[in-house]
């Protein structure tokens, strides 16, 4: 009979719990945001919450955090933009870390959930030169 390596066994292990909690959290209901879809898809097959855990981690504030995501995605040739590598941090850090975060982030993600999709704009064009914006 053969054995199965136990770090082979671990692994799976981990794995197949990383993927039963990312699936148990994407049905709680809520929609998941920009950062956590990003994650899901790119990281969690190698960084599961243990990675966070661990005594040895890296990231010690917010921007040491970002430092973490901007250093692991470009590693691994992701190519994301400052903005999906904000997100992604801002994932990370609202469920594990919770460090402080700059109070222009903060704002600028509320504006971005009001924000409208798709690209429309829900402000006016400006007005013509002559135009007092009164219907014809």
């Amino acid at each position: 009979m053969h054995s199965i390596p136990q770090a082979l066994v671990r692994a799976a292990s981990l794995g197949s719990l990383a993927a039963f909690c990312a699936i148990a959290q994407a049905q709680g209901g809520a929609a998941p945001t920009r950062g956590e879809l990003l994650y899901t898809t790119h990281c969690i097959a190698c960084h599961t919450t243990q990675m966070h855990w661990r005594d040895q981690r890296q990231a010690k504030d917010w921007g040491s955090l970002k430092a973490q995501v901007r250093r692991w995605q470009a590693t691994t040739g992701l190519q994301w933009s400052d903005a999906d590598i904000a997100e992604v941090a801002h994932h990370l850090n609202r469920t594990i870390y919770h460090y402080a975060e700059p109070a222009d982030r903060v704002s600028r993600l509320e504006n971005a959930s009001r924000t409208p999709r798709l690209g429309v704009s829900m402000r006016q064009p400006p007005a013509s030169k002559g135009s007092t914006g009164a219907p014809s």
